[in-house]
């Protein structure tokens, strides 16, 4: 899996989190999708790393700046059972 956190400008508010969190289910094929207006970034969990490119078109045709991005590996956190 890989983390690709995406930092725009231009989310205000919930529905701007609303509106980006579709465009990147509609536009690729990720696990996960969160957005937060507040921190201006975009999380992204996926099985193949993303077309930026592409990415940074389909959020500009909304209304909305990239302006970076990283990614990483990413495993998910293990739970520990504490059984008897």
């Amino acid at each position: 899996m890989i983390k690709t956190v995406l930092k725009i400008d231009g989310m205000m508010c919930s529905m701007c989190e609303a509106h980006m969190n579709d465009l990147i289910r509609g536009n690729f094929a990720v696990k996960k999708v969160t957005s937060s207006a507040k921190d201006g970034e975009t999380v992204i969990l996926s099985e193949e790393a993303l077309d930026l490119d592409r990415a940074e078109r389909e959020i500009a045709a909304i209304g909305y700046k990239l302006l970076s991005s990283s990614s990483e590996p990413y495993e998910k956190k293990k739970r520990f059972s504490f059984g008897k």
